[in-house]
């Protein structure tokens, strides 16, 4: 019965994780689509949504505090639970990162692209493939999805360089070109930082499979 009751509660665990991943996942669709189309809405959409991951933070750690503190889990178990607490850590971030990035596109919402935004909505979405990926190897304690998110952080990692680099030449050719690239290459670290994030979330669950954590956390 007890442990009945314990899987229980791993399974809502697992739901508020979901639920958070959507929340973050939604926050970076409204900061992307902010940023295309100069969308002052959609960007303040992003920062409020915001307040939301936290609250959902706030509840899943109380949550795992809960399961830590009322069941007896057994060292797997214990995985779960340490993984989740630090996987929600980077997903606050995330959350954190897509407002940051509103935050630039409401300052940049009355001034013309010095150039076409090929590059970033491809980090974009590679980072919500990350983050949709590994909660989903988390709640299918699937290592190998685990794996392939942790690899795909090299894309995005290729994309910021490719950003980086055509910034600077646009730099170089007019000097006047210099604070809108500052800001544009600000929104590509951003995007850069929540691939990281979702690496992270990756290892934590190749922690909670195995019991091996090869990375270090990023604050």
């Amino acid at each position: 019965m007890m442990r009945n009751r314990f899987d229980e509660q791993l399974s809502l665990l697992n739901r508020e994780l979901l639920e958070m991943g959507s929340l973050i996942e939604q926050s970076i669709r409204s900061a992307t689509q902010a940023l295309l189309n100069q969308d002052v809405q959609a960007a303040n959409a992003a920062i409020a949504s915001d307040h939301g991951v936290d609250q959902k933070e706030r509840d899943i750690e109380a949550l795992c505090l809960k399961l830590l503190l009322q069941q007896q889990p057994v060292a797997r178990d214990l995985r779960l639970i340490s993984a989740a607490l630090k996987m929600i850590t980077d997903m606050e971030r995330i959350g954190d990162q897509a407002a940051d990035i509103s935050g630039i596109v409401i300052y940049l919402a009355d001034k013309p692209y010095m150039k076409q935004l090929e590059h970033l909505p491809q980090m974009a979405e590679a980072s919500i493939r990350m983050v949709t990926g590994s909660l989903d190897a988390y709640v299918n304690k699937d290592v190998d999805l685990a794996r392939k998110v942790m690899a795909m952080d090299d894309i995005i990692d290729q994309l910021f360089d490719v950003v980086k680099n055509e910034l600077i030449d646009l730099i170089r050719q007019d000097a006047s070109n210099g604070s809108q690239a500052i800001d544009l290459m600000m929104i590509a670290k951003y995007f850069e930082r929540i691939g990281d994030h979702a690496q992270n979330i990756a290892e934590w669950v190749e922690y909670a499979m195995t019991g091996i954590h090869k990375g270090e956390f990023l604050a």
